[in-house]
């Protein structure tokens, strides 16, 4: 069966509205170095993307990559994002055409039970901060993968704001990168991911 995998690129203390405060693109080479995302975060990230051929998107999101990701050359990103199905759960019809898109809308669990009965491989979540809040709350997410950045920022939303109950995971793997970024995954438990 497959999977809903949630990623996310976070600070230390769980900042996630921008991966560029995290890992800046542009650095002043005389200045301090702050961590890059190095080689050891981007072959993690291929691996993940490698087991996705589909993805759900909020509708903010999906608006905003669409406008930003088909003229980027950010690699292995790019090419994916922009050849994956993407599933953007919205109430009204998408304006901008974007690759291979569907509008889908309803109960987050019925949408989840009718992706995860497709043949297919692992759905991700990317950015999407509120709709990866609702799948979170409402245990729908299978795997959690972390790139985390040794910063903290007292800027921006955290992704597990708002939880309704405690929630175990656990630990599959811990990796840390050349530039002390840490690559984390976990598991739900088999009775919450089920649902």
């Amino acid at each position: 069966m497959r999977r809903i995998v949630l990623y996310a690129i976070t600070s230390l203390d769980g900042s996630v509205d921008d991966p560029t405060r995290c890992f800046p693109p542009d650095v002043d080479p005389d200045k301090p170095q702050p961590p890059t995302f190095d080689d050891g975060l981007i072959e993690r990230e291929a691996a993940l993307i490698a087991r996705q051929d589909a993805v759900l998107l909020g509708r903010h999101m999906y608006d905003e990559w669409s406008r930003y990701w088909p003229t980027s050359d950010e690699q292995p990103f790019a090419d994916f994002i922009n050849g994956v199905k993407k599933y953007v759960v919205t109430s009204t019809p998408l304006t901008t055409q974007w690759g291979d898109s569907e509008a889908v809308s309803g109960p987050l669990a019925d949408l989840v039970r009718d992706l995860k009965a497709l043949p297919g491989g692992d759905i991700g979540v990317h950015g999407s901060i509120e709709l990866a809040r609702s799948l979170l709350a409402e245990g729908l997410v299978d795997e959690l993968h972390l790139a985390v950045a040794p910063v903290l920022d007292p800027e921006g939303r955290r992704l597990f704001e708002g939880l309704p109950e405690l929630q175990r995971l656990t630990l599959v793997s811990a990796t840390p990168t050349p530039t002390g970024a840490l690559w984390l995954v976990y598991r739900f438990g088999a009775a919450r991911a089920s649902r």
